[in-house]
C-alpha cells in the first residue's frame, strides 16, 4: 500500500520536508481555509498539488471536501451546496485528486472524553469515557429524553459524577466534545466560538425527526447527485465509518456496522461509490470483526486508515498501539496487500510523545507517535510482501 500522511497545510507543525524524510509518499489533505459549502477554486487546488510534488510527494488524496450540514438534513439550501459540491469534484478531477474521503456524520465528527489520556509509559493517548459522555449529554446539553438513552449503571454513575464534578471539569469536557476534537476539522464550532454548547443544541435541532431511513435517504439523495462528476473523472468517493460506530446524542448514525455499509454499496452501485475501511472506528465498536468486513469489502475500498482500538467491558475505549488492540492490523495489511498493493493507506491516531504535546499539534495527530506507528505499519507491510512474494499467502 502507498504511504500516505494526513497534512493540515501550512501551520501543521509537522512540514512537507519533515514528511518527505520518514518515508511519506502520498499527502492527505484539504483546502482547510474554505467554509463548508464554498466551491474549491481549480487554481487554489493545482497550486497546493504543485507544492506538494516540489517536495517529491503527490497529493491524490482529500481529506475532507465536506459535506455540508444541510445537505446531511436535507435544508432547503441542499441542491444549491450538491452543485458547489458538484463543482469542487470537477476541479479536484481535473487536477488529479480523485480519492476523496468524506463523511455522513450528523452535527459531530469523532467523539473523544479526553485527548491527553496517560498511558503507562509516559506518553498520552485519546480516550472515550462513557459516563462522561452520558454526563455531557444529559446535564451539559440537556437533551430530552437523554436519560432514556443510558442504562440503570450508567445512570447511577452519572450521578454520582455529577455530585462531584468541578466547574473546570465541566469546561473541559465541553471543549473536548465540541470544540477541540471538531474545529480543527471544518467543524461546526470552532475556537473562540461564544457559548458552544449553544450552537451545538442549535445544530442538534436541525435533526429533529430525522431516522436513521431518512438519513440514509439523504446521502443516497447526495451521491446519486454527484456520481455522473464521478464518472466523469474517475473520482472515488469514499466514506468514512462513523466514529464511534454507535447511536449518539439522539442523532441517528449510519456507517456503523457490516449491514449499514452493504446498504450503502448496494443503494448505489457505482463503483465510484466507495468505502474508506478506518479500522480504528470500526475496531471502537465491540459488535464489529474488523477483518471480516475487511475480507468482504476490499473490492470497494479506496482507502485505508490503519488504527486499532480497545474496547473495555464497562463501554470505555481508547485508542491502542498499532501492534495491538482488536483491529488486527497484521491481518487487515494481509487482505488489502494481496487485494490492491496501490491502495492508499494511512496511519492515525498516534500517540503524543517525545515532546509532541507542547508543538500545537492536533490531538490525535502527533508527530512522533504517528512515525513511530507508520514504522511499524511499514514494517508489517514489508513482511507481508515477502509472505507474497514466497507464496505463503
Amino acid at each position: 500500500m502507498l504511504k500516505t500522511w494526513r497534512w493540515f497545510g501550512h501551520g501543521d507543525p509537522g512540514t512537507l520536508p519533515m514528511l518527505r524524510q520518514i518515508g511519506v509518499e502520498v499527502i492527505v489533505t484539504a483546502l482547510h481555509d474554505i467554509p463548508n459549502g464554498q466551491v474549491w477554486p481549480l487554481e487554489r487546488i493545482e497550486a497546493l498539488k504543485k507544492e506538494i510534488e516540489s517536495y517529491g510527494m503527490r497529493w491524490s488524496v482529500a481529506e475532507s471536501l465536506p459535506v455540508s450540514e444541510a445537505i446531511k438534513y436535507a435544508g432547503p439550501e441542499r441542491d444549491a451546496l450538491i452543485e458547489n459540491y458538484r463543482i469542487s469534484l470537477a476541479n479536484m478531477g481535473k487536477a488529479g485528486v480523485r480519492t476523496i474521503c468524506y463523511n455522513f456524520m450528523p452535527v459531530i465528527d469523532w467523539i473523544r472524553t479526553d485527548l491527553e489520556y496517560p498511558c503507562p509509559d509516559g506518553a498520552t493517548t485519546l480516550f472515550f469515557d462513557k459516563v462522561k459522555f452520558a454526563y455531557f449529554d444529559i446535564f451539559i446539553i440537556g437533551r430530552e429524553g437523554a436519560r432514556e438513552r443510558w442504562d440503570a449503571e450508567t445512570l447511577a454513575k452519572v450521578d454520582a459524577l455529577a455530585a462531584k464534578i468541578s466547574q473546570d471539569e465541566i469546561d473541559k469536557l465541553v471543549y473536548t466534545i465540541i470544540v477541540k476534537t471538531q474545529g480543527f476539522i471544518n467543524g461546526n464550532v470552532k475556537e473562540g466560538d461564544i457559548d458552544p454548547v449553544g450552537i451545538f443544541r442549535k445544530l442538534l435541532g436541525q435533526y429533529d425527526g430525522i431516522s436513521k431511513s431518512g438519513l440514509r435517504a439523504n446521502l443516497k439523495y447526495f451521491l446519486e447527485a454527484i456520481m455522473p462528476v464521478c464518472d466523469e473523472y474517475g473520482i472515488d468517493m469514499c466514506i468514512h465509518p462513523d466514529d464511534p460506530p454507535m447511536q449518539v446524542l439522539g442523532l441517528p448514525r449510519i456507517v456503523t456496522d457490516a449491514d449499514d455499509i452493504r446498504w450503502l454499496l448496494n443503494a448505489v452501485p457505482d463503483p465510484h461509490n466507495a468505502l474508506t475501511f478506518c479500522a480504528g472506528s470500526l475496531s471502537s465498536g465491540a459488535h464489529n470483526d474488523c477483518v471480516a468486513m475487511a475480507r468482504e469489502f476490499a473490492s470497494r475500498t479506496r482507502f485505508v486508515h490503519l488504527r486499532s482500538c480497545e474496547v473495555f467491558p464497562d463501554g470505555n475505549f481508547t485508542e491502542a498501539p498499532h501492534t495491538a488492540g482488536r483491529a488486527n492490523l497484521v491481518e487487515l495489511v494481509r487482505i488489502f496487500e494481496r487485494r490492491n498493493p496501490s491502495l492508499p493507506m494511512r496511519v492515525d491516531h498516534g500517540r503524543m510523545m517525545l515532546g509532541d504535546e507542547s508543538k500545537g499539534y492536533n490531538p490525535g495527530y502527533g508527530f512522533h507517535g504517528r512515525m513511530l506507528a507508520l514504522g511499524q505499519v511499514e514494517g508489517m507491510m514489508a513482511a507481508v510482501r515477502d509472505e507474497i512474494k514466497q507464496g505463503l499467502i
